[in-house]
């Protein structure tokens, strides 16, 4: 199922006007669009797990799984975690560039192929737990996303203070200290998501009797990312290095994952079709 054309565009009219009134909190601090900003995005949220719990309950036997739904629930995913963020640590720069991805990916989803999908019929018994790799590795990404924004404003702020250019919007921002530890703690979740959702992955491998796809491409290069970010915390938890090498360790970690995605195209059974 497509979602409807009209509900969607209107979706992301509200989404860009969340993302305006966000801004314009950030240039200028105001209560009222801080509200107005939340209560839109709060609002898109709704109609996103409007759209994925019909899905769930019309559609319970998936054998495809689109490129479009895939997106979709990514972009649900960013906005879930970053109104959490909001609501308990009120990180309002985190929020704000968490949700232009989760828009970027909305407007790119508007012009993708609605018939781009991943057949899952061939692999009968293992097909639940390609599921659950689904599941857990798009949380991964979902995460681990945070963790690169966090790392991206932990460079700037470091990079200001280093200067000595002290601005306003510098005051709404988390200390240095603080920025530096959720960066530790989002690759300290993401990684073991990454790490059974590989295991998963492996494992449905084995019992379909595909040993072949093992030196895949894709599984490679998912590993080599994985291994990045356990240097990652390797540096920061037994070496004990910090501050701006670890930001940019994860910076480069997160590039490493992305780059990742874009061999989709040269996997057997990544590649939407």
């Amino acid at each position: 199922m497509v979602f409807n054309h009209y509900l969607y565009v209107m979706l992301i009219y509200l989404y860009a006007l969340s993302l305006l009134f966000y801004f314009s909190d950030l240039a200028e601090p105001s209560r009222r669009a801080k509200r107005m900003g939340t209560g839109l995005l709060t609002f898109v949220w709704v109609l996103q797990t409007g759209f994925l719990v019909y899905r769930l309950t019309t559609h319970r036997e998936m054998s495809t799984i689109s490129l479009f739904e895939y997106l979709f629930l990514f972009s649900w995913l960013l906005i879930t975690i970053s109104l959490m963020m909001n609501r308990f640590f009120r990180i309002e720069f985190l929020v704000f560039f968490v949700n232009i991805i989760g828009f970027v990916l909305l407007a790119v989803n508007l012009f993708s192929r609605p018939s781009a999908e991943i057949g899952l019929k061939s692999w009968g018994q293992a097909i639940g737990l390609l599921y659950i790799h689904i599941t857990l590795i798009t949380c991964a990404y979902a995460i681990l996303t945070i963790g690169a924004i966090f790392s991206g404003m932990y460079l700037f702020l470091h990079g200001k203070l280093k200067g000595r250019k002290w601005s306003a919007s510098m005051r709404r921002m988390p200390s240095l200290e603080s920025i530096e530890r959720y960066v530790y703690r989002t690759a300290l979740i993401g990684a073991p998501l990454l790490i059974l959702s590989l295991a998963v992955a492996v494992a449905s491998i084995i019992v379909e009797g595909k040993s072949a796809l093992l030196l895949d491409w894709k599984v490679f290069s998912s590993f080599v990312g994985l291994g990045f970010y356990l240097v990652y915390l390797v540096r920061r938890n037994v070496l004990r290095h910090g501050g701006a090498s670890t930001a940019k360790w994860n910076l480069t970690s997160f590039a490493v994952l992305l780059f990742n995605l874009f061999l989709n195209s040269a996997s057997q059974f990544h590649n939407w079709t």
